[in-house]
């Protein structure tokens, strides 16, 4: 999957908005919140609840997938896109970061 083809899933989300909060950084949000950080040519997405959670990413593509910086003990990775997650899966992690994020939101900022 290439970078603008995963900008374009993200932004293909119900609700879900480009924005640039930091000069040449790309993040989609939904209902002001991110859900996706798309700068750099990479993608950074909430992998669960906590540091541990999200470890288990980092286990399994430890050349691909590290801790975000700043945020990272709440869940967040920082993934390369270097071909070794498989589309469907990069697919699925940005569709699990957008639901964590919506869940959160209250009800009248969330999509229809």
């Amino acid at each position: 999957m290439t970078h603008d083809e995963l900008v374009a899933y993200c932004l293909a989300k119900p609700g879900a908005t480009p924005d640039e909060p930091w000069e040449g950084d790309l993040v989609a949000k939904v209902g002001g919140k991110i859900f996706a950080f798309l700068g750099g040519g990479g993608l950074g997405v909430k992998c669960g609840r906590d540091a541990d959670e999200a470890a288990e990413l980092r286990h399994r593509y430890p050349d691909s997938v590290a801790v975000m910086a700043y945020i990272g003990r709440h869940g967040w990775n920082s993934i390369t896109l270097d071909g070794a997650i498989p589309d469907d899966e990069l697919r699925e992690l940005v569709d699990e970061s957008y639901d964590a994020v919506v869940a959160k939101l209250p009800r009248r900022l969330r999509p229809a």
